[in-house]
């Protein structure tokens, strides 16, 4: 194969197919997705501008909230954006500078989520086994530290991706079937050996998903083996009421997450048009939920909120 059908440049450019198959419903599927979006900044940004306004709740455990917010945020706003522009207005092209920052994005604040999620089942932890040490254990400042470490921790892992997709010799055909530049489907555009890229996203993902869900699945093991030695009804039902709230934010996240993952890579006999709504549902749902979910389970932050929107 020679040099003139592929081309290294980043002003090389790709064509988003958006949903194939259902290209006639692009504008009937835009309504769910921009009302999910919508809700979803809508309730983030009143989390966060609560929780700034507010001094009790200037807590371990909201800053917490806060950080996932700020992750909701990211990763939908990297992708929905464009993918609206899609089906509103048929601005398919991206270059390659464009979907390799977007990927980047994408995934690198999908890991700090992960982070985020991996501090509130810590967080749980130390408040239900170890309250009086709680305020020492977990300071806000140590709970910026864990923010910076888990930054730190997606950005290293993320990073080898881009770097090596952005080396691959593309062909002359670049229609990526998908609403957002996805690492696999950006991938199989190249006309090279894409072995190396396979391997490290699966291990990426493997890797990340195996260590944070094992430390959750040990946090939460330790909670109900201290719950378990106390008696009292009353307070096996508090510790309850304490981890709902985030024990569904967990598996909201990571379930449609796992299933799209395992879909894509696995699940051949699988429609494409499913592959990728399954693909944007993870988008759109999960940070649509996650602060009504917390909004409903916490009465501090609920009461603050009414607050807030009623009285100033």
């Amino acid at each position: 194969m020679t040099t003139s059908n592929f081309t290294l440049s980043n002003s090389l450019t790709f064509i988003l197919a958006g949903i194939p198959g259902l290209e006639d419903a692009h504008g009937w599927i835009s309504i769910p997705f921009s009302m999910c979006y919508t809700i979803n900044l809508l309730g983030n940004v009143m989390v966060l501008s609560v929780v700034g306004k507010e001094q009790t709740l200037h807590q371990p455990m909201y800053l917490l909230l806060c950080m996932l917010a700020l992750t909701d945020i990211t990763t939908s706003t990297t992708v929905v954006p464009k993918v609206l522009c899609i089906f509103w207005f048929n601005l398919k092209d991206i270059t390659l500078g464009g979907c390799v920052t977007q990927m980047f994005f994408l995934h690198t604040f999908s890991v700090l989520q992960s982070s985020v999620l991996v501090a509130m089942a810590f967080d749980r932890y130390v408040a239900i086994c170890n309250p009086l040490r709680y305020t020492t254990i977990l300071s806000n400042t140590q709970i910026a530290k864990l923010g910076l470490v888990g930054l730190t921790r997606a950005i290293l892992f993320l990073l080898p991706m881009p770097l090596l997709l952005s080396r691959l010799p593309f062909c002359a055909i670049r229609i990526i079937p998908h609403t957002y530049c996805e690492n696999i489907a950006v991938a199989k555009m190249s006309c090279g050996d894409i072995t190396v890229i396979r391997a490290y996203g699966l291990v990426i993902s493997i890797v990340v998903t195996g260590i944070d869900v094992s430390l959750i699945v040990l946090s939460y093991a330790l909670i109900i083996r201290a719950v378990l030695r106390v008696s009292s009804k009353g307070t096996h039902q508090k510790a309850l009421n304490t981890c709902t709230a985030h024990i569904c934010v967990m598996l909201l996240n990571w379930i449609p997450s796992l299933f799209s993952l395992m879909t894509h890579r696995f699940g051949q006999g699988i429609a494409l048009h499913v592959h990728i709504i399954l693909a944007n549902l993870y988008l759109l749902i999960p940070p649509m939920l996650n602060p009504i979910i917390y909004g409903f389970q916490s009465k501090e932050l609920r009461e603050k909120m009414v607050k807030f929107n009623f009285i100033r």
